[in-house]
Order: structure tokens, then C-alpha cells, then sequence
């Protein structure tokens, strides 16, 4: 009797044990105020900073200010058909997006959701939009080049992989247009390339992309867009976006370039979002932390160790100056945290000079590492001659009688000025930059005229391509220059039988 009740006693436990109940327990809080891409709730006693929350239409927040009675959410998403009262639920998730292969050739938005309209993104990858960025035991110094094909870049302030350089300058004077050269230079060379559109119009992003697709470049590139007519939290978000599909293809071993375009659209819709969530305002209405928000980004790039894969993550932030102002509180912050500027300058950009790089202002601090030796030695006294051609030109405005030497400083002045120009979207191989520096500052152009230059640089690279092909693969594949006496001849060669074709 005893044992039959002994074996009842345990049969009940086993059943209590396996015993299985699909109600599950979910913290939930109602909406007390929404607007401007902003909401609060109260009842989300537990919620985390930066946890993503569900609304009842499906919309997805992220819990922003933990404050004492209620919690400040963002609003990722339409929050026009949210009302006070609707239910708001935790996810016990923070915020992430799809990366992987699957995105590579796609635009989607700072959710990583499509807007292209080519079908769902089949990607099971995810990663959170926020992650730590690498230590400096993860890392390694900067000493591979990653080209723009812009001459002007390369020789004066070269780029390497997993730098992070500056591109600053008043509105309308090619910022975009160099990040975009640098982007369709990368075809072919295996390097993924990411484009984060903050802040800007639909047509303007559906240009863009029509400019990658004509170009070939799609193939390699992901478009991340928070459009002007969004609310001010996906601008907010996007750039995180961004970083995050970036890093999943870094830690895979690729090289990866990002352009955030432009971080300043970034910091304004933060300070919206800030000052409507009640944060209090510092320096020109901005949070304390706006520093934060750019330097948290843009740490997260860098040349990975060959322990964990050797892969990079290269970025060229753009920041909007006013009336050339790189002394405001935003400008200041981006700078510091970079690598290096870009200076473009508009007097330069009026005057038909484009790119329109300002030598003085421009700087890359370890891009220098990373150079090839033969870009090296052409580009060596490049920026020292256009700084002291740009002074002598000034100074000699006023006066009539110059010296031989001054003269001849001039004209060298004025052709580094022309061979340094360079149509957009046209970028050029570090070989073909090489053997046209090398012929300015050999003096072969210095008898040439100013409006010839361009077509003899085509010609040249023609005419190298076919009779001298050792030279430019010596170039291309050893970062070396050739013979520099037998490269000398073959371009006077060239020169000599140079007959400048007659526009009409």
C-alpha cells in the first residue's frame, strides 16, 4: 500500500515537472504622448536603454530616456497612426539588422528593410545596430592604399585601408562627388563598398544609384538611405545601420570603404530628437553627448589584425561646413576624431579648379604609411610647389616685372594646378596617375600649353599603355617606378610627336 502510494506521488511529480504552459509573460506599457518622431510610455518598468520595443500597428521604437515615471522611446518608423493609449510591448531585444551577402547590390533603409523594390532581403544574419568597436589589440596600423583615382587625393592626401578621412566643405562644392569617384574606383579591386544617404532628397538618392548602376559599381555596393522626408530617427540610426553591414563583411576578412553622407544632417536630427525628449541643450542647442554619437561611429573602423581575418572598414564621413567655417562646434568634433580632411574650398570650386582641395587645409596623418613608394616620389614636393605657386600668385597679381625664376615657378604652378583637375566619375589607376605626375615634375609640360594638358594625358597613357606595357605593370603590381631615365624618354618620345587635336 505504501509503495502504490509512493509510485502515485511520483507519477504527480513527473506530470508537474513536464507540465508545459504556451502563455507567455510580456512586459507592457501604454503610449502617453507621440510626435515629431518621438513617444513616451509608462508601465515599462524594466526596459533597457536602446531596446527595441513593438507598438500595436507593428511599428518598432527604441527606448531612448529611462526616466523616473515614464520612458522616452524613438519612433523608427511612421508614427502618425500612434495614439495616446495604444499598447507598446518589450522585446527583451536590442536593435539589429540583416547583413551579409544578401544586401550587397540593394538599397534599403536604416532598418535594412528594401525600398528597391527587387523582393525581400534572404538574409538570417543579423547584427545590433549599436556594437563595440575594436580594441587595439584587435587592430593593426594603417599600411595598405586604398586608391580614389582622383589625382589630387592620392598624391596629396592619400587614403589607407581602415582610416577614416574627413570630407568637409560648404554646400555644393563635390564633397559627394569625391566619395562617389572613390566608390566606383573600387570595381574590380574586391574591395565592398557601403553609401549611407542621411538627410538628403529621394531624387537625389535614386540619381546616385542610377550613377552606381550606370557605372558598374552596384555589383559591389549597398545604398543605405533615411531621406529627408523621414522622421528624424532614422536619420539618427542610419549611420549605425551602416557600420553594422559594414562590420559583418570586416570580420569576414574584406575590405569594406563607407561614406556617411553627411554626418552634419546626423548631429541635427540627434539634436532634434534630444531636445524634443526633454534632454537639456549645450553648445549651439546640442546635447552634451553629440561628441559621443560621432566618435562611437567612427571608431568602428579600422584594419582588423591577421588574427582575426585582416579585413577593414575604411570611412569618409562628410561634413557641411558654413561660409567655410571648420572652427564650428560640429566640424571641431569631426575633425579631432578623424584621421585626417579633405578641405574642398568654394572659391577654388567657383574659379573651375575641381576637385577643389585646399593643399593648406588638407591633411592625412597616416595615409602617408600606406602610399606606394613610386605615387611616393612623384607627389613628393607636389603640395609644397601648389602652396607656394598659390602664394606667388597672389603676391604677383599686382606687379608686372618677375624674375626668370619666379616666372618659371608660375608656369610649373599653373600646370600642377591644370594636371591635378579632373572630370567626375572619370577616376584614373595608380599607374596612370604615376606616369602623369612623374611627367610634371620632370618638367615635360612646361613647354606645353595649359588647354593641351588634358589631351596629352590621355595620350600619354595611350601611348605608354601600348609601346611601354613593363612600365605600367611595374607600377600597377610592384608600387615601384620603372628606370626613371628609361620612363623619362619614352614620355619625351611621346612628347615630341604630340600634336594637340584642334576643338572646334
Amino acid at each position: 500500500m505504501i509503495n502504490q502510494a509512493f509510485d502515485i506521488s511520483q507519477a504527480i511529480k513527473k506530470r508537474v515537472e513536464s507540465f508545459k504552459t504556451d502563455n507567455k509573460i510580456s512586459e507592457i506599457g501604454e503610449v502617453t504622448f507621440v510626435g515629431d518622431g518621438i513617444a513616451r510610455a509608462t508601465g515599462l518598468t524594466n526596459v533597457m536603454s536602446n531596446e527595441m520595443l513593438i507598438f500595436e500597428n507593428g511599428t518598432v521604437g527604441v527606448a531612448q530616456n529611462l526616466e523616473q515615471h515614464d520612458v522616452g522611446i524613438i519612433v523608427l518608423g511612421e508614427y502618425s497612426n500612434i495614439h495616446e493609449g495604444d499598447i507598446v510591448k518589450r522585446t527583451g531585444e536590442i536593435l539589429d539588422v540583416p547583413v551579409g551577402e544578401a544586401l550587397i547590390g540593394r538599397v534599403v533603409n536604416a532598418l535594412g528593410q528594401p525600398i528597391d523594390g527587387k523582393g525581400p532581403i534572404l538574409s538570417q544574419k543579423r547584427r545590433p545596430v549599436e556594437a563595440e568597436a575594436p580594441s587595439i589589440m584587435q587592430r593593426q596600423s594603417v599600411n595598405e592604399s586604398l586608391p580614389t583615382g582622383l589625382k589630387v587625393v592620392d598624391a596629396l592626401v592619400p587614403i589607407g585601408k581602415g582610416q577614416r578621412e574627413l570630407i568637409i566643405g560648404d554646400r555644393q562644392t563635390g564633397k559627394t562627388t569625391i566619395a562617389v569617384d572613390a566608390i566606383l574606383n573600387q570595381k574590380g579591386k574586391g574591395t565592398l563598398c557601403i553609401y549611407v544617404a542621411i538627410g538628403q532628397k529621394e531624387s537625389t538618392v535614386k540619381a546616385l544609384v542610377d550613377t552606381f548602376e550606370k557605372h558598374g559599381a552596384m555589383s559591389y555596393t549597398t545604398v543605405v538611405s533615411a531621406s529627408a522626408s523621414q522622421p528624424s530617427p532614422m536619420l539618427y540610426i542610419a549611420p549605425y545601420a551602416g557600420a553594422a553591414i559594414g562590420e559583418e563583411f570586416m570580420y569576414a576578412g574584406k575590405d569594406v570603404l563607407i561614406v556617411y553622407d553627411d554626418l552634419s544632417k546626423q548631429a541635427a536630427a540627434y539634436r532634434e530628437i534630444s531636445l524634443l525628449l526633454r534632454r537639456p541643450p549645450g553648445r549651439e542647442a546640442y546635447p552634451g553627448d553629440v561628441f559621443y554619437l560621432h566618435s562611437r561611429l567612427l571608431e568602428r573602423s579600422a584594419r582588423l589584425s591577421d588574427a582575426l581575418g585582416g579585413g577593414s572598414l575604411t570611412a569618409l564621413p562628410i561634413i557641411e561646413t558654413q561660409a567655410g567655417d571648420i572652427s564650428a562646434y560640429i566640424p571641431t568634433n569631426v575633425i579631432s576624431i578623424t584621421d585626417g580632411q579633405i578641405f574642398l574650398q568654394r572659391d577654388l570650386f567657383s574659379s573651375g579648379v575641381r576637385p577643389a582641395l585646399a593643399a593648406g587645409l588638407s591633411v592625412s596623418r597616416v595615409g602617408g604609411a600606406a602610399q606606394t613608394k613610386a605615387m611616393k616620389k612623384v607627389s613628393g614636393t607636389l603640395r609644397i610647389d601648389l602652396a607656394s605657386y598659390r602664394e606667388l600668385a597672389a603676391f604677383t597679381q599686382f606687379g608686372t616685372d618677375l624674375d626668370a625664376a619666379t616666372q618659371q615657378k608660375l608656369n610649373r604652378g599653373k600646370r600642377t594646378v591644370e594636371v591635378l583637375k579632373q572630370n567626375q566619375h572619370s577616376p584614373l589607376s595608380v599607374e596612370e596617375q604615376v606616369v602623369i605626375l612623374f611627367a610634371l615634375t620632370q618638367g615635360v609640360l612646361d613647354t606645353l600649353s595649359i588647354r593641351d594638358i588634358s589631351q596629352f594625358e590621355v595620350g600619354l597613357i595611350e601611348y605608354l599603355s601600348v609601346e611601354k606595357p613593363e612600365f605600367m605593370a611595374q607600377i600597377r603590381n610592384e608600387g615601384t617606378l620603372p628606370d626613371e631615365e628609361e620612363l623619362l624618354s619614352a614620355i619625351k618620345a611621346y612628347r615630341e610627336t604630340f600634336v594637340p587635336t584642334v576643338l572646334s
